[in-house]
């Protein structure tokens, strides 16, 4: 998970760079996110069990029984919302009183 939660940070933090991010980040996002998390899983069980086939299944398991694809669709929300926010140039809430300043 720790692999993915950085595959996330670091792709949508490319994305967000750019001055006006663009949405069609967010599946690039949700996609390298869950691949490195299936990536990250094959490897550990790999390390831990040395049986590439174990490997293998126990990431077809995590494909086929739903697990990747509820991730992908978290990591495409989380990605869409950032990416709206950084649009929006969203600021701290204020009460009314501290926007008469301004006028």
């Amino acid at each position: 998970m720790l692999v993915g939660l950085l595959a996330f940070a670091f792709v949508l933090w490319a994305g967000l760079r750019r001055p006006r991010p663009s949405f069609s980040s967010a599946p690039v996002v949700a996609l390298a996110t869950a691949l490195a998390h299936l990536a990250g899983v094959w490897i550990g069980v790999l390390v831990g069990d040395g049986d590439l086939v174990i490997a293998t299944a126990v990431v077809g398991g995590l494909v086929s029984g739903g697990a990747s694809i509820v991730l992908f669709v978290a990591a495409a929300v989380a990605a869409w919302s950032g990416i709206a926010l950084r649009r929006t140039r969203a600021e701290h809430p204020r009460w009314p009183w501290e926007r008469d300043e301004e006028g």
